[in-house]
């Protein structure tokens, strides 16, 4: 039996339907323990560190949630990327400084300029404070995809990643208003092409399909026409790309004044055209329109639970979970912190069917694992080595099959919207052995360039554990904190007497052993065998399925 049956047991049937769970968003009342606390952590940000988990456990479940949906000005904006790369390249820019507000005076750098932006990117991830904002910034990019290679000016794509930093927990009707108008995608969807002569249906087809109407519950057809595709685009033409300032500018006379005529899905609603710059006001009168519907509401709230919850929306979790969030979100006039506070401290989201369940992201592989074996990096002023460990981070997550800047396509990662596989798309036969070759590297000889290594320092992240000395505790502390799904007991009495006691016969060999090794750790012989006692424990927790889960 595997543990989702177990977990549901018999499943209770409502009108001949079954449920993987009936629960929903009423608040949260159960046992609040380092069980529950891993579990939010693991959700809302890459991984559960230690400190994190000792911080939040002097707090209850609310002011937990509370503080991790408090994020600052500062985080939200935080310092942008800077030239890393050869000096004699991007002569525009000096080495040690932002390009990101400078066009480069010759051809033939926006690809180092890209790969600066995507390895600062991961490096706001591993560095990031206790809060949410990196993972929703993750997630509103798999929602507001771009792919910065088709995007080409990296001063795009780096707007494009502060409007989903700023907007991440702020007002969705703002966000789709700023994201429209974001150079980025204004050049990704060739919205700045879109013109009253050569209308281009792009942009306002993924906004409607994806950004904001979306498929509905079974996903099938969309309830909006073509017709209201095309009249979508005549309001949206005029807007385009100012490459000197990039910014976005309203250009009246490429501007469609016509009248657009909506479908009944819209109430059959008539856009008024607009002459002159007054045509600009066209965009608020299509916003108006889509947001009056329902459907945008329950589209995001599915598109948020997918990604922090779970994959599978049955009529049950549709019924007690996505439609009372979604009238949240309308009543709060589409604010979005409201609706993830109602759901993180719903009993839905802490039910234990949807603890363990989720296969991580490879994004979540890469930067949690830094994070959670407190992985020490170079010194924060030597950002030319730090820029090479985030890039190699960078490289280990496309290998995976995910790569941050670049998604597949518009839709995202599959992982979030292919049915029926979802999240089982990210597993697979290319993809595991390299999951478990990342983890090796990182446990034995890390990762050097230049003369610079991360590697996971075993005894360091030992000696954070309640009581390493004791072989029982350390085994136990270490599952807690790695592993979302318990392994048994045999397991446990299996890692310790094979890889800690080496086969002796009591506990008493390693705790002398630990012992002698934080007295004196210059004791060269006894040092190897717990260094390499613990890299062959961790070594082997990191190959368990249970890793891949959260």
């Amino acid at each position: 039996m595997d543990r989702r049956t177990f977990l549901t047991g018999a499943k209770e049937k409502r009108n001949n339907q079954s449920f993987r769970t009936l629960s929903g968003i009423t608040s949260y009342t159960g046992v609040w323990s380092t069980d529950e606390i891993i579990h939010l952590l693991k959700r809302t940000m890459f991984g559960a560190k230690k400190s994190d988990i000792d911080f939040f456990s002097t707090m209850t479940m609310e002011q937990s949630v509370d503080y991790l949906l408090n994020v600052s000005s500062l985080q939200i904006a935080p310092s942008p990327p800077i030239k890393n790369y050869s000096p004699t390249e991007d002569l525009a820019v000096a080495v040690g400084e932002t390009w990101v507000y400078t066009n480069p005076t010759e051809s033939g750098v926006m690809g180092e300029r890209r790969s600066s932006l995507k390895s600062w990117w991961v490096g706001q991830m591993i560095n990031q404070e206790r809060n949410i904002l990196e993972k929703l910034t993750l997630m509103w990019h798999n929602h507001f995809v771009i792919e910065m290679e088709m995007v080409g000016n990296a001063i795009y794509c780096y707007q494009n990643n502060a409007i989903l930093r700023k907007n991440a927990l702020g007002n969705f009707k703002q966000f789709v208003k700023d994201i429209t108008l974001d150079t980025g995608m204004l050049k990704y969807l060739n919205n700045y092409l879109n013109t009253k002569s050569a209308p281009d249906e792009n942009y306002a087809r993924e906004l409607q399909e994806l950004f904001t109407i979306g498929k509905g519950f079974d996903n099938a057809t969309p309830p909006y026409s073509e017709d209201d595709v095309k009249n979508a685009a005549k309001v949206l033409t005029g807007w385009m790309i100012d490459d000197v300032n990039n910014t976005y500018f309203f250009k009246s006379t490429r501007h469609d004044t016509t009248n657009k005529q909506f479908s009944a899905y819209y109430n059959n609603t008539i856009i008024s055209g607009r002459t002159l710059q007054d045509g600009a006001l066209e965009l608020d009168d299509l916003l108006t329109m889509i947001f009056n519907k329902e459907d945008v509401s329950l589209n995001i709230c599915r598109k948020i639970y997918r990604w922090f919850v779970y994959y599978d929306i049955d009529a049950a979790t549709e019924l007690n979970v996505i439609e009372p969030l979604a009238q949240i979100f309308r009543t709060s006039n589409y604010e979005i912190k409201p609706v993830l506070l109602a759901l993180f401290k719903s009993e839905h989201f802490f039910d234990v069917v949807n603890r363990g369940c989720l296969i991580k992201s490879p994004v979540d592989v890469v930067v949690a694992l830094c994070r959670e074996f407190n992985v020490v990096f170079p010194d924060v002023t030597d950002f030319d080595a730090n820029y090479k460990m985030w890039d190699w981070l960078h490289s280990c997550c496309t290998s995976l099959q995910q790569e941050p800047g670049d998604p597949p396509n518009v839709a995202g990662w599959p992982a979030y919207y292919q049915t029926p596989q979802f999240h089982q798309i990210w597993i697979n036969s290319d993809t595991l052995p390299k999951r478990n070759i990342f983890c090796d590297t990182m446990i034995s000889s890390g990762y050097t360039k230049n003369g610079t290594t991360i590697v996971i320092d075993a005894t360091a992240f030992t000696a954070t554990l309640t009581d390493p000395a004791n072989p029982n505790a350390l085994i136990n502390d270490a599952i807690t904190f790695l592993l979302r799904i318990p392994i048994s007991q045999t397991s446990k009495d299996q890692l310790k007497t094979d890889i800690l006691l080496g086969g002796q016969a009591t506990d008493d060999y390693w705790t002398t052993a630990w012992n002698t090794f934080i007295i004196n750790p210059g004791n060269a012989t006894n040092t190897n065998i717990v260094k390499t006692k613990l890299k062959n424990l961790y070594q082997y927790i990191l190959r368990l399925p249970e890793y891949q889960l959260a």
